[in-house]
């Protein structure tokens, strides 16, 4: 029971760790890490500091897949993040969810 418990741990652990490396990978094929980093402020903010502005925020997810489609300015400086029409509305909901998940 217990190495039963421990091998799906490590399962989980892995398909999670694989989606967040997919989330990555999708931000780069989207071209969005041409301004914005995980860590550090590019031309938009770093993701962990999104991340920590919309936290606990019930309306947070629906606001940046909008805000990542449509584009927006005035939240986080003079620089508009402009519209992603190569973005789809599930992609862009896959994108914030990995954005809002990072530290």
């Amino acid at each position: 029971m217990k190495r039963s418990m421990m091998v799906a741990a490590v399962f989980a652990s892995a398909l999670v760790s694989q989606a967040a490396m997919a989330n990555a990978d999708l931000a780069k094929a989207k071209n969005c890490m041409a301004c914005h980093a995980v860590a550090n402020k590019l031309v938009g903010p770093a993701y962990k500091d999104v991340a920590a502005k919309y936290a606990g925020q019930k309306d947070a997810e629906n606001k940046l897949v909008a805000k990542v489609m449509k584009g927006g300015s005035g939240v986080w400086g003079a620089i508009p993040m402009p519209a992603n029409p190569q973005v789809s509305e599930a992609e862009a909901r896959t994108l914030v969810k990995w954005v809002l998940a990072q530290k």
